[in-house]
Formats: C-alpha cells, sequence, structure tokens
C-alpha cells in the first residue's frame, strides 16, 4: 500500500483523484443514473452514493469522538464482516438524487475530508492509536490509512467502474 509523506501529499491525492473520479459522471445521462450493466456491480448513482457513505462515516467517527461518544464501526447495526446492507443503506440514503447533486455533495465531502485531516497532528494522523475510532479493529490502522482506505483507493477503482459501465453502455 501507498505512503504518504506528509498531510500534504495524503490531500493532494484525495484531491486529485476525486476530481477525475467525479469528471468520470458529467457525460452521464440522468436517465441512466440507476442503470444497472452486466459485467459492472453497480450504477452510477450507486457508485457516488458509495463514495458518499464512506466519507460520511469516516466524518461521524470523527464527530463522535470529539463529542466523547464510544464510536461504533463500521456503523451501527452492521458487521465488518458483512457489509452489504450498509452498501444498500449508502444506496438508499441517496437514491432521491440526481448525478448533478450526488457530484455536489461528493465535493463537499472531500472538503470535509480535507478538513478532518488537517484538524488532525503529524502523530494523530501517522501514527497508530491517532483515535480510539482508528484503532477499534483488529487492523489498528493510523487515521491516515483509513482515509486512504475510503477514498483514494475507491476513487481510483471506481473511476475504472464507471470507464467500463460507460464503454458497456455504448455497446
Amino acid at each position: 500500500m501507498v505512503e504518504y509523506k506528509n498531510r500534504e501529499e495524503l490531500i493532494l491525492e484525495i484531491s486529485n483523484r476525486a476530481k477525475l473520479f467525479i469528471k468520470e459522471f458529467d457525460d452521464i445521462d440522468e436517465k441512466d443514473k440507476d442503470k444497472l450493466i452486466d459485467g459492472v456491480d453497480r450504477t452510477p448513482a450507486q457508485m457516488i452514493s458509495y463514495q458518499l457513505g464512506w466519507m460520511n462515516l469516516l466524518l461521524d467517527w470523527e464527530k463522535q469522538e470529539q463529542q466523547g461518544h464510544t464510536v461504533i464501526t463500521p456503523a451501527k447495526n452492521y458487521k465488518w464482516n458483512n457489509l452489504g446492507g450498509l452498501y444498500e443503506s449508502f444506496y438508499n440514503e441517496y437514491d432521491k438524487y440526481t448525478l448533478k447533486e450526488l457530484s455536489d455533495m461528493f465535493m463537499k465531502k472531500e472538503q470535509q475530508i480535507i478538513e478532518l485531516i488537517n484538524s488532525c497532528t503529524d502523530v494523530e494522523l501517522f501514527e497508530q492509536g491517532g483515535r480510539n475510532w482508528s484503532s477499534s479493529t483488529p487492523s489498528n490502522w493510523p487515521i491516515w490509512k483509513w482515509i486512504h482506505i475510503n477514498t483514494v483507493a475507491p476513487f481510483k477503482s471506481f473511476r475504472t467502474k464507471i470507464r467500463k459501465w460507460k464503454k458497456l453502455q455504448l455497446q
């Protein structure tokens, strides 16, 4: 897995990957936002909803901890070994929005993730145990890794998915 020298490098990678990912949706017709195509496991709207869901979870974990609450990861009523229901909750939460609205929400969440990064000290961000929520699983990852796994990594993999969706859509 990639490692970052500093917060600026992490922020730059998130920003670059977010822009590339969300730009892929600019030429998708609104009537096709919920179209599932054989060979791609999510619709365009579900792809953005997935990203929004995970970014919201990261932000909520931080908010809950800052308020002194015990954070339940991944989320209340969901377990790490069965995330399908959690993904469905993301899709249901955002299903009433247009692609444009989802894209706008995505860009706002990206900025909030950057604000989260900037609110952490280097020790909190890059060392294990920076937050209780980041240490709440056996992986015991530092915050940066949680952020990477739930932003940069899926921005890349879902960009590949949406490109495949668009290619298959034309056939």
